[in-house]
């Protein structure tokens, strides 16, 4: 089995940071990464049909959905590569240039006027007339706005937070809102105790890296926006909402202000979750909006649930932090990534230099002990391509087993939307996939054909049609 090089460590052209969702679009388009659909496509089902056909190979813009003027965008972040090209590093750089920006926020420049605010509607709030905003699978509650950065602050140091949270319309001004962010749980905590509503800013249709930024595992009290100004090179321009005192960012296309009210429960969801089954229906909180801002024309994002859009905004931020956090431990670990066949959250494949016996089972617990969500581990040598599920599966089938090689704890913290989870209870597993340090050269080496990886395969092809294989074959 040849070694194949991964999206991940392929060199790619450099480009500047991508700044705006419209310079972004320009350059999907240029190259054919975004596909335009004909106009008057369905909200219900069709248009999350339609871009989850295309996932991880075009983003899709869909005009006048539902004969709305408002257009909706989806898949603008579906491939690794694309993040990090809009990042303006190679694939191989992209882990660590994000915790490059985690570790060194920049911060924002607020501004009077903003394209954003071009457009004010306040009173009457239908937030469903006013937006075109998609029902995603078949038994979801409703239509939800799912690529929303929600922006709220600690009510005792004014610091921001960013997150992006499911929120079901619930008819008018209402949304039903599924709080899983530590810090805005935390936010809310607070206002709950002093009876009082917690304000909040909702902004639809940022750049590619303000929406990767808003899933940075960082410390409470540090503001996700300085981690999308280091990442673009230049501060995120905000400007303050008109009815409270967040800042938003001032280039997005859209924003709804307004307040998640204290002490009030209503049911919300199911919901397609990035786990590919359904959140459950229960009763959550509750927010009214007061006004909602966007540009003359905005552009409407959504983010299909399930989908590769939806899973790589939460690994990749992910991995970053994991792999700083794992290398002050061992250095010897060389890269990580959170597989897609685990939805981005569950199974993570480690590669390590390994230099002791027993290491990686060491790393396996380490690993265990970076987010309650990692439920496998599989640890793999220096040779194996962790991006390529073959190659990771190749080394478990010839480097593992079962009997001296599997790590297996139960009764640990795990994922709540994992469905076989009891509670938010569930066991963690661990593979050694790696060789013995010891081992005799002969006994893994992997076999190899001389020239392969440099062959052109085009250079020697025959002219002739393959139809006429009988005339390549006389006799």
């Amino acid at each position: 089995m040849a070694h194949t090089s991964s999206p991940a460590s392929s060199e790619a052209p450099h480009h500047a940071p991508v700044t705006t969702l419209r310079d972004w679009l320009d350059r999907l388009a240029g190259d054919g990464r975004l596909a335009l659909m004909h106009p008057g496509r369905s909200l219900r089902h069709e248009i999350a049909a339609i871009a989850s056909k295309l996932d991880g190979r075009q983003a899709t813009l869909f005009p006048a959905p539902d004969g709305h003027k408002i257009p909706v965008l989806s898949g603008i972040v579906s491939r690794r590569e694309w993040i990090a090209e809009a990042m303006g590093v190679s694939p191989a750089k992209l882990l660590d240039r994000y915790q490059e920006a985690v570790s060194n926020p920049l911060p924002c420049t607020e501004v009077e006027h903003a394209p954003v605010q071009e457009i004010v509607h306040r009173g009457d709030i239908d937030i469903g007339a006013l937006l075109p905003v998609p029902i995603h699978n078949e038994h979801d509650g409703g239509p939800y706005l799912t690529a929303g950065l929600l922006i709220s602050s600690n009510p005792e140091t004014g610091r921001q937070n960013v997150s992006i949270n499911r929120c079901q319309l619930k008819g008018g001004n209402r949304m039903g809102v599924s709080v899983s962010s530590r810090d805005t749980g935390t936010f809310l905590n607070m206002c709950e105790k002093v009876g009082k509503p917690l304000p909040i800013a909702i902004a639809i249709g940022v750049d590619p890296l303000t929406l990767m930024a808003s899933q940075a595992l960082v410390a409470m009290d540090q503001d996700e926006l300085e981690v999308a100004g280091a990442l673009r090179g230049e501060p995120v321009r905000v400007v303050r909402c008109l009815t409270n005192d967040l800042r938003v960012p001032a280039d997005a296309e859209i924003v709804l202000e307004g307040r998640i009210l204290p002490n009030v429960r209503e049911p919300e969801g199911p919901f397609g979750e990035f786990t590919q089954y359904y959140g459950p229906r229960g009763d959550r909180f509750v927010i009214e909006i007061d006004a909602i801002t966007h540009r003359r024309s905005p552009i409407f994002h959504t983010i299909i649930g399930g989908g590769t859009e939806h899973i790589l905004l939460g690994a990749v931020a992910r991995e970053a932090s994991f792999l700083t956090n794992m290398r002050r431990v061992f250095p010897n670990v060389t890269n990580l990534h959170l597989a897609p066949g685990g939805v981005g959250r569950y199974h993570l494949y480690v590669q390590m230099k390994k230099l002791y016996e027993g290491s990686a089972k060491n790393v396996i617990f380490n690993a265990f002990s970076l987010h309650h969500d990692v439920k496998q581990v599989i640890v793999v040598d220096e040779d194996i391509d962790i991006f390529n599920p073959q190659e990771v599966e190749w080394a478990v089938a010839t480097r593992f087993q079962a009997d001296r090689d599997l790590v297996l704890v139960d009764n640990c913290r795990a994922s709540r939307l994992d469905p076989t989870s009891r509670g938010g209870v569930g066991a963690k597993l661990g593979l050694d996939a790696t060789k013995p340090v010891n081992a005799p050269p002969e006994q893994f080496l992997r076999i190899g054909i001389p020239g392969k990886e440099v062959l052109n395969v085009e250079a020697v092809r025959s002219d002739l049609a393959p139809s006429r294989w009988r005339d390549a074959c006389p006799g």
